[in-house]
């Protein structure tokens, strides 16, 4: 459900008031917000983390995956290529690296437990073939 945004006199376009704790929907993160180490941070204090561009219908597609099975993801949205580049960086430097060779970064990025799964593709199989309940179980995100 979409919330129209206030409009007052003094402040036309107000910012709409945050949601009250228990209330449904993901914590979005603008892409202020988002600053070098700032995504280390999301993703150790979160079990499910999105990172994507600001608007990308790719990171809609997920977290609508991700709320379909249960879980509130914590999506951070970046703005423009540059911020993108920054953060991919901190993520290949984070945990970007398997088996020794340097993992391309894809955006949307999830991450699980504190681990990168990878883009949108990578989610989709992992889901399709059946090992997504159980990942998001590990990491606390389900409670089944």
């Amino acid at each position: 459900m979409q919330k129209t945004l206030p409009y007052t006199q003094e402040n036309p376009w107000a910012p709409p008031p945050s949601p009250a704790a228990g209330a449904t929907g993901s914590p979005v993160t603008p892409a202020a917000d988002v600053k070098a180490g700032m995504l280390s941070k999301a993703v150790a204090e979160n079990p499910v983390v999105v990172l994507g561009l600001r608007g990308c219908c790719m990171v809609h597609v997920v977290r609508r995956l991700l709320q379909g099975q249960g879980v509130n993801p914590t999506v951070c949205e970046v703005g423009d290529d540059a911020e993108a580049a920054a953060l991919a960086g901190e993520i290949a430097g984070d945990g970007g690296k398997e088996g020794g060779a340097q993992q391309e970064i894809q955006l949307p990025a999830v991450f699980i437990g504190g681990s990168l799964v990878g883009g949108l593709d990578r989610l989709m199989a992992v889901h399709i073939s059946g090992e997504l309940v159980p990942i998001l179980r590990d990491a606390g995100a389900l409670w089944l």
